[in-house]
């Protein structure tokens, strides 16, 4: 039988990091609760970052309200955001080839700068009043492409920015938290900029928000290295697939990854809608929604940090889960504003919690050579099946409501991770076969 000490480390340690949650306890010094903080030149990535993301959550809200201002349609607010999504679907996987083959710096680089001057184009046309819903959708369709390659560049990047292999879960943990800490702030600055400036400075002010984490890559000083062997790109393509495919860890969080981006996440998509008809809320409301959000989710990395040494992946990503459900199902009856936004944080501290720990949990498993393909699949499954998410959930929100389509990709993701978390002892022992078989 598998001793206490197995179940916590049986998984993630095929890579030479330290084992997942391994984190200080609350009366430490952040720095050493968050030794990634240790690294120079994570802590230029940690700031430049953090205040593009702020710009990134202002252009989200803002251009879901600005879908539903010219078009008041659930169907419009799911397909844009499918537009937006199409590119990772289907340019992703060739994003992994050029992640491996490439410096990830200077990548990063190009898409933070064409992003850039995509924001500035949106607000330009908004502030000139030319706008229309088909200059939204190409310019979202082009942002989707330059995500094809910025997310799975991004992801295996950090490794590279960090001094300890040893810091790579510190690392995770605070991206996931400068992702929800802007996520908290950004949509407040939204609601208010959407009240009193209009919507199109939303968009100015995330073009002008890449120059601090342009800044910081100029900043940094990283020894590029790129993976010598360059085998054809559709060959390099195949290795990646076989390999994630074959790994009996790895394929299991990659399937629950796309379940529960299409099922689960998809509620963000119909937020406009849910604001104004369900609550009776303006810009102002929804940027309420959004915040209440992030916060849930930024304690959610809290949890994830300090708690996960305590419990098995599985188990714990299974409990994320099950917190997630019971926040959106309870959502999904009140009309009560003040109640919904402490169900949305409930909600959002569950999905981010499960979310974080599968991103963790992979990037400890996957070898090297094989981390930028692995990690496109990765955003494949969470970005590029999002379409697919985005336009049931604004079809069904269109044709029966929108509490009945969010309740629905709840329990499909609920079901989904329910079978996880019944078959746990198998995926466990399966993977700890893979290892053996290929040390």
């Amino acid at each position: 039988m598998t001793d206490m000490k197995e179940r916590e480390n049986y998984i993630i340690d095929q890579s030479p990091e330290l084992s997942v949650g391994e984190r200080l306890g609350w009366a430490r010094k952040f720095s050493g609760a968050f030794p990634a903080l240790q690294s120079r030149n994570y802590r230029f990535y940690f700031a430049g970052q953090f205040i593009s993301l702020v710009g990134m959550w202002l252009q989200i809200v803002a251009q879901g309200w600005l879908i539903w201002e010219l078009t008041n349609s659930a169907l419009a607010l799911g397909i844009i955001s499918a537009i937006g999504s199409l590119p990772v679907l289907l340019f992703s996987l060739v994003g992994g080839v050029i992640v491996d083959r490439f410096p990830k710096k200077r990548i990063l680089m190009l898409t933070q700068i064409s992003s850039m001057i995509l924001a500035l184009t949106l607000g330009i046309l908004t502030l000139a009043h030319l706008i229309s819903i088909w200059q939204i959708a190409i310019l979202a369709f082009l942002l989707g492409v330059v995500n094809a390659v910025d997310a799975p560049a991004r992801q295996s990047f950090v490794i590279e920015m960090i001094n300890k292999k040893t810091h790579l879960t510190s690392a995770i943990a605070l991206n996931s938290g400068i992702f929800n800490g802007a996520r908290v702030i950004g949509p407040s600055i939204a609601g208010f900029l959407i009240a009193v400036a209009g919507v199109g400075w939303a968009f100015i002010f995330n073009g002008l928000s890449y120059i601090a984490v342009i800044s910081a890559f100029l900043f940094m000083r990283i020894k590029e290295t790129v993976d010598q062997a360059r085998p054809h790109p559709i060959l390099a393509i195949k290795e990646g697939v076989s390999y994630a495919t074959k790994h009996p860890l790895i394929k299991v969080l990659l399937i629950f990854t796309g379940v529960a981006s299409v099922f689960g996440w998809s509620y963000a998509t119909i937020m406009p809608l849910v604001a104004e008809t369900i609550f009776h809320q303006g810009a102002v409301g929804l940027s309420y929604l959004y915040t209440a959000a992030g916060a849930g989710a930024l304690l959610g990395v809290v949890v994830v940090s300090t708690m996960s040494h305590k419990m098995n992946p599985l188990l714990f990503i299974s409990g994320g889960n099950a917190v997630f459900t019971a926040g959106i199902m309870a959502f999904t009856f009140t009309v009560n504003f003040p109640l919904a936004l402490v169900f949305i944080f409930i909600a959002s501290l569950g999905l981010l919690s499960q979310f974080s720990m599968m991103n963790i949990t992979i990037q400890k498993a996957v070898l090297q050579k094989y981390r930028g393909r692995v990690m496109s699949l990765h955003t494949l499954m969470f970005l590029g099946l999002s379409p697919l998410g985005s336009f049931q959930i604004g079809f069904f929100a269109e044709h029966f409501g929108p509490g009945f389509a969010i309740r629905l990709g709840a329990l499909i993701s609920f079901l989904a991770a329910l079978i996880i978390f019944k078959n746990r002892k198998k995926i466990e022992r399966t993977y700890n076969a893979y290892r053996e078989n290929n040390k």
